[in-house]
């Protein structure tokens, strides 16, 4: 090796003891700086607190007894009062000028807030996607000329630009046929004399991506329902097995020798059944009550209404359709039937998952759930309305009108709590003084809120949704005021 190397070798290797002390003259440096900075830390706490000491000491306080002079409310002690543990609802009474936070900017505008002052803005389908609900069902009540028809009219209306459709499954005054001109969609007009003709039977809209299977199964299906629908209807009594298998077997034959069955085929195979059928002569009378009882719907009060092909046609992208049946006014035991048939017309569209959001108006509500099968009709439309996209509006006059469904625990009655359950949203106007009970009763509300109601002014409304409870004034523009009242009749001058 030579005295370079030796030298160069002799420089790289350090003994260690030597780097034992290197290693500890680096850990006191550390720490001694990581003390001095603590120690900076302390120094800066100390003159704050110094600094925010100092300032309470030149600030000047009023006196404990008050200031002086005439009136100032002096008092020779200090104010003390007891500790006092309470829930939070009774504490809440001494903050009344505190409003309710409101429902946000995201929805349709309805008005005001008469609490807070604020836009009140409602929207079923943003409030179910905030977690807010969980049945986007709409129930409003009202005495006549409280505005509940010209709150639904704008609820929807106010709807339609943000994508959303409306469908009027039945109108018997025929209120909603402007409204649906005025927006671009259409209104149906159904009675005796009326070009427009609907065949309930028809197959309806066909949502893509159905088999021609399942397709063909729900169409007799729905057509199966219908017909016992309105054979109920007809007879005021449930069907019997032996009615509904002649039901069956008459559309069976029908559509074995026609595309798309009517109404008179259904009931000329009831009343007559093929010779192919099995022991016809006992199903003619098992279904001898039936078919005399649906023959009205072909060749009596309904005759050119619902007993041929259609004349219409449901187009699902328009934004507005309305079945208008106010041809039928001067023969109210008929409007269930209406509602029967034009319901069952425009299911197939209604019932289908890719349809978007839409508004379903039943405006007589009082009337049509009085019937068993319409009942278990809009039932069905309820349960399945998140399925589906749709909020269901129900109006009522007042809900003592559910007494006419039956007594406490039928079957019926059972039905409509199940409505209002499944209806999270309940608008509440004017109401009599008589009429407390009930809603208060059916809708859960509160001594203060049953109080309210017979002093409400047009157009305001207790609104609850899943146990919340805003106040607010519905706010109509020019031309919806002009669109919407229903009053012109009653104001024209003789």
């Amino acid at each position: 090796m030579t005295d370079a190397e030796r030298l160069h070798t002799s420089v790289l290797v350090v003994p260690q003891a030597e780097r034992r002390k290197l290693r500890k003259a680096r850990r006191r440096a550390a720490e001694q700086l990581r003390y001095e900075a603590r120690a900076r830390e302390y120094a800066e706490q100390q003159a704050s607190r110094e600094a925010e000491r100092q300032e309470r000491r030149n600030t000047v306080y009023l006196p404990r007894a008050g200031e002086p002079g005439p009136e100032s409310l002096r008092t020779p002690g200090r104010f003390r009062l007891p500790k006092h543990q309470d829930t939070t609802s009774t504490l809440g009474g001494q903050y009344p000028f505190l409003a309710e936070g409101g429902l946000g900017s995201a929805g349709i505008y309805i008005g005001q807030d008469l609490y807070s002052g604020a836009a009140f803005t409602f929207d079923p389908w943003e409030l179910y996607r905030q977690g807010l609900i969980t049945a986007p069902n709409i129930l409003i009540v009202g005495l006549v000329g409280s505005g509940k028809s010209a709150l639904s009219k704008s609820l929807y209306t106010r709807a339609i630009p943000f994508g959303k459709r409306v469908y009027v499954s039945g109108d018997p005054k025929g209120e909603h046929s402007k409204i649906a001109e005025l927006v671009g969609g259409k209104a149906i007009a159904l009675g005796r004399g009326m070009q427009s003709r609907l065949n309930p039977l028809d197959e309806g809209y066909r949502a893509s991506g159905i088999s021609d299977a399942d397709w063909g199964a729900q169409v007799a299906a729905r057509r199966r329902d219908l017909i016992g629908s309105l054979g109920e209807t007809m007879l005021g009594r449930p069907l019997s097995p032996l009615e509904h298998t002649c039901i069956d077997q008459a559309l069976q034959d029908v559509v074995r020798e026609n595309a798309t069955p009517i109404l008179p085929q259904i009931v000329d195979r009831i009343l007559a059944p093929g010779s192919n059928a099995p022991e016809p002569e006992r199903l003619r009378e098992d279904g001898r009550q039936l078919g005399h009882a649906l023959r009205r719907l072909v060749s009596g009060d309904l005759a050119g209404v619902f007993d041929g092909p259609s004349t219409v046609k449901f187009d699902p992208s328009l934004p507005m359709i309305s079945l208008d049946l106010s041809r039928m006014a001067d023969s109210p035991a008929l409007t269930p039937l209406l509602m029967t048939c034009s319901s069952a017309w425009m299911e197939s569209a209604l019932l289908d998952p890719r349809g978007g959001q839409r508004f379903v108006l039943d405006d007589e509500a009082w009337h049509t759930m009085s019937f068993p099968a319409l009942l278990r009709r809009k039932d069905a439309w309820f349960r399945l309305a998140r399925h589906y996209g749709i909020s269901n509006i129900v109006i009522f006059h007042k809900l003592s009108d559910l007494d006419n469904l039956g007594d406490q625990g039928s079957a019926n009655r059972a039905i409509a709590s199940s409505l209002l359950a499944n209806a999270e949203t309940r608008i509440v106007l004017r109401q009599e003084s008589d009429q407390l009970g009930p809603t208060a009763q059916a809708l859960g509300l509160t001594g203060t809120e049953q109080a309210l109601l017979p002093s409400l002014g047009v157009g305001q409304a207790l609104w609850k949704i899943a146990g919340r409870s805003f106040l607010s004034q519905h706010q109509l523009h020019p031309a919806e005021l002009q669109a919407f009242d229903t009053r012109q009749k009653m104001l024209e001058k003789t």
